[in-house]
């Protein structure tokens, strides 16, 4: 039998509908109790789709009823307060991205759960990407040599999509996840230039350069006014270039509702027009991309809870990509670069 951890899931707007209750729905290792709404449509919604799932009225009621670990996805600006919640009950905590609204939060945030002995990590679900992980494997493998520029859109044409003052803004929203994966292949950044659109509470376009330590030149763009959105990512090195064209099809799946535990070895896996390229001059030539691995990420932090494995994702590390985004507001509200 596989121990299992008894788990619960606060919000279930699109976000935790969407993005985590199929994702922890579909984990051997967990035991979903239920999820945290007061919302009588959200309710109705739960029945519908997981009849098998209770709902709560608060974190307070999910711990009292056995619960050990939680998921918050709710809007940004409460996830402080809900976290520490947890906390304090002694639920192991995944926060959703973004983190928090501003690095010396989020750094607050995981002293306190080091300080409660309590897991703490973050959802971020973009490093489990199938682009990513083949980038991260050809690096690996010295395919593109020295790694000189790293390019990362994540770019949509919603001109009339409402920026919320709950989400952040764009630079928080995409920019969690860019920064993050930045951070993570080419180490830590030295200097950051940042330019956006929109004041800086409720930015709709955004493009920020990381200069980092290694050397690397990251340039990253998010936007939901870009009519004609660039490639997701090109990696420059001097043995070649790695261009992929298209977002990762994990977000698709599960909006068409086909999750982990319905296509079991096919999740995630890319069709082949959708692979990237690997080019030198003109000659350029596909490269398999790597299986998705979002369903990796709720087992791993079970896993983790049960003292098992390590976190799926340090919340150091984006506490440090925390530290980039605010760096990015100061650099567009004046002008300059920032060095860290």
């Amino acid at each position: 039998m596989i121990e299992q951890v008894r788990f619960g899931l606060v919000g279930y707007g699109s976000g935790g509908r969407i993005f985590h209750a199929p994702l922890i729905a579909s984990a051997p290792n967990i035991d979903f109790a239920g999820v945290v709404t007061t919302s009588e449509e959200r309710r109705k919604q739960l029945a519908e789709t997981l009849p098998e799932v209770g709902a709560y009225d608060s974190l307070a009621a999910l711990a009292a009823d056995g619960v050990r670990a939680v998921a918050i996805s709710t809007p940004a600006h409460t996830h402080a307060e809900l976290a520490l919640e947890a906390i304090r009950l002694g639920l192991a905590v995944v926060v959703d991205k973004p983190f928090t609204l501003d690095a010396p939060t989020a750094r607050e945030l995981v002293k306190a759960a080091e300080a409660a002995e309590v897991p703490l990590t973050v959802y971020q679900n973009r490093r489990f990407d199938s682009d990513y992980l083949t980038i991260q494997k050809l690096i690996e493998k010295g395919s593109l040599g020295t790694i000189r520029r790293f390019e990362s859109r994540m770019e949509r044409w919603a001109p009339d999509r409402q920026i919320k003052p709950a989400g952040g803004g764009t630079l928080l929203d995409f920019g969690s996840h860019l920064v993050d994966q930045a951070l993570k292949l080419h180490g830590p950044a030295q200097r950051v230039y940042a330019e956006m659109r929109g004041d800086t509470e409720l930015d709709d376009d955004f493009f920020l350069a990381m200069h980092h330590l290694s050397g690397v030149e990251s340039h990253l763009w998010g936007s939901w006014r870009q009519g004609g959105p660039g490639p997701r990512f090109r990696v420059t090195g001097t043995a070649g270039t790695y261009i992929s064209a298209e977002l990762d099809g994990q977000e698709e799946l599960l909006k068409a509702g086909r999750t982990p535990a319905k296509l079991g070895d096919r999740w995630g896996i890319e069709h082949e027009h959708r692979w990237g390229h690997l080019w030198r001059g003109t000659t350029g030539a596909p490269v398999e991309s790597s299986r998705g691995r979002w369903d990796s990420f709720y087992p791993a932090f079970a896993d983790a809870v049960l003292g098992n494995g390590p976190l799926p994702v340090d919340p150091w590390d984006t506490v440090r990509a925390m530290e980039v985004l605010d760096a990015a507001r100061v650099s567009a509200s004046t002008g300059r670069s920032v060095t860290l």
